[in-house]
């Protein structure tokens, strides 16, 4: 990773390097220009379903703001048609006390006890040539901690270890301190007007939702891409289209899940993970489409759809000399359902997801509305898709509204709900769990962690949250009740029709924002009380419905941004 980054630091050095972008490490930035314009400060159609945020003369222009989002780069060098920028320094910290609690955090891992990243920057551009270096020095604590419960009954390790043979979701990344020096933010790109194409580090966020984004989320450290996007809205006469086109590598994180010796029926439960030709090192190709378009004729409506299809790279040189026919280098823009596939043995060994989504800013109202739907397994064909249009799905409904006073302060009031459980379709046509595949064994992952919602698969999540907004800081308080992967509750403990013991975790949130010179800062304290942690429970105590093993999790996540405004001046 040290000579990347070093190869990068040259071609920074050689090629001064338009498109500066507020980066998914500072989240309540871009959430704070969200609700900008729900207040009808930020004059933009950006609809806010592509993240990260790109500034500048073709991107969002900040100084519109007349100053009600503190955010600052500071130019080191403008002349002709050269720019070099200084950008913040972003410092991020999480600590949990007993187990992890891991959310949209970027390359954070699950944790238990402290973990930081520190990330400094450099922005340049030459001409519609831009090099962004934003590399992250990360260092958790990777403490031990009460996974997966030891007195569950073989049978059950079973079942949870079908879970880890096709998901690349390890409990603990090793058995000690974990530090990495990573790219990071970083992008080298071409940009021509409100368009733009690069090779990219950063981390992505497709559709509308603020907490879980089915599709594409921060949850995972950033991969490797190809990436052909929008920087801004480009208008027509029928409305405004966004879009981002990327393709990828996704990777394996290298860790096993805990206790590999485990045996059930004279087998062993773990099985290394290696696609079909027996490669246990190989990555897998990402491709994936997020497309917005914008009505001219109903104010604030952004309609989208999004599609990402994932294979090892191995079907996509050819190793797998069994099989007839030739894949695509573009699977995303192929196949769409079932019945058009050509070849099916090629076709099965590709992962795929598929939906649709909205955001409808309500400008008189202060408030706006989102949803999202998506699908993780193709229909055989339209008709399929009608009848039976709960199988595989993923669903969001969101909503916010600002509340405005007649002292200087506003409320905002905002609610997400997500649905990832299977529906009661499973009994007829099982899908299987969302990111989990037959034949992608690492699941939709990146280094060991989910790309999509940060819930995880076949899990549930409500949010509330009031907020109170001044001029120059902000509180909250929030309220989430999260159900845990209530996919494997059911398929684990249907037989025993035993309900006393679903894991739900009810998590309440303090959260402070505030602006202190060239700082901005960010803290929410998080109390989780986990309600049957790890479907723990006595089988054998009285009275049969009592509590099974609840523990209390104290977490305390930190944000500051420091900008050199003033810097050399």
């Amino acid at each position: 990773m040290i000579k990347y980054l070093i190869l990068f630091g040259l071609f920074f050095i050689v090629n001064t390097t338009h498109s500066q972008t507020i980066n998914l490490n500072e989240n309540y930035v871009i959430n704070d220009l969200r609700t900008s314009q729900i207040k009808g400060d930020l004059k933009s159609n950006f609809s806010f379903t592509l993240q990260p945020i790109h500034l500048g003369e073709n991107g969002i222009n900040l100084d519109s703001l007349n100053s009600k989002i503190y955010y600052k780069i500071f130019n080191l060098y403008s002349k002709n048609n050269i720019k070099v920028d200084l950008l913040p320094i972003n410092y991020n910290f999480e600590y949990s006390s007993h187990h992890p609690y891991n959310r949209n955090n970027g390359s954070l891992i699950p944790n238990r006890g402290y973990q930081h990243i520190i990330s400094p920057g450099f922005f340049s551009k030459l001409g519609p040539l831009s090099i962004q270096l934003k590399p992250e020095f990360l260092y958790s604590e990777n403490k031990s901690y009460q996974g997966f419960w030891d007195g569950h009954y073989p049978e059950i390790w079973a079942q949870k270890y079908n879970v880890w043979n096709h998901l690349d979701t390890p409990e603990r990344f090793g058995d000690s301190d974990y530090k990495k020096i990573l790219l990071g933010q970083s992008s080298i790109r071409l940009n021509f007007n409100k368009l733009s194409i690069g090779l990219s580090t950063e981390n992505l966020w497709w559709g509308p939702s603020i907490r879980n984004s089915i599709m594409m989320s921060n949850h995972a450290r950033g991969f490797k891409h190809l990436t052909f996007n929008t920087l801004s809205p480009i208008n027509s006469s029928i409305g405004s289209f966004e879009w981002q086109f990327v393709t990828g590598k996704l990777e394996r994180s290298g860790f096993t899940p805990p206790q590999t010796d485990r045996m059930f029926g004279g087998t062993l439960l773990y099985i290394e993970k290696a696609n079909q030709a027996g490669d246990t090192r190989d990555w897998r190709y990402f491709q994936g489409i997020s497309f917005t378009y914008n009505p001219k004729w109903i104010d604030g409506l952004s309609l989208g759809f999004i599609r990402w299809v994932q294979m090892y790279s191995g079907l996509l040189d050819g190793k797998y000399t069994w099989m007839k026919g030739d894949p695509s280098y573009f699977p995303v823009f192929a196949n769409l359902f079932r019945k058009n596939d050509k070849y099916q043995d090629y076709e099965e060994q590709t992962d795929q997801a598929a939906g649709l989504f909205l955001r409808w800013l309500w400008k008189d109202a202060n408030a706006e509305f989102y949803s999202e739907f998506h699908r993780n397994d193709a229909s055989l064909n339209f008709r399929d898709l009608f009848l039976d249009s709960d199988h595989s799905r993923g669903v969001t409904v969101g909503l916010q509204k600002l509340f405005k006073t007649n002292r200087k302060s506003t409320y905002l009031f905002s609610w997400e709900w997500t649905q990832l459980e299977q529906t009661a379709g499973r009994l007829l046509r099982d899908a299987g769990s969302w990111y989990q595949h037959r034949y992608i064994l690492h699941g939709f992952t990146n280094y060991g962690e989910i790309v999509g919602a940060s819930i995880g698969p076949g899990s549930n999540a409500h949010y509330f949250s009031i907020k109170k907004i001044l001029s120059n800081q902000q509180i909250g308080l929030a309220l989430e009740v999260v159900d845990q992967d209530n996919d494997f509750y059911h398929k684990v403990f249907e037989k025993a029709q035993d309900f006393r013991r679903y894991w739900k975790d009810v998590n309440l949130h303090i959260n402070l924002q505030k602006k202190m010179k060239n700082f901005s800062i960010y803290a929410n304290l998080i109390y989780s009380r986990s309600l049957n942690y790890q479907w723990e429970l006595d089988d054998f105590a009285e009275p049969y419905y009592h509590s099974g093993n609840d523990v209390n999790n104290f977490i305390l996540k930190f944000k500051l941004l420091y900008f050199f405004d003033d810097f050399l001046k």
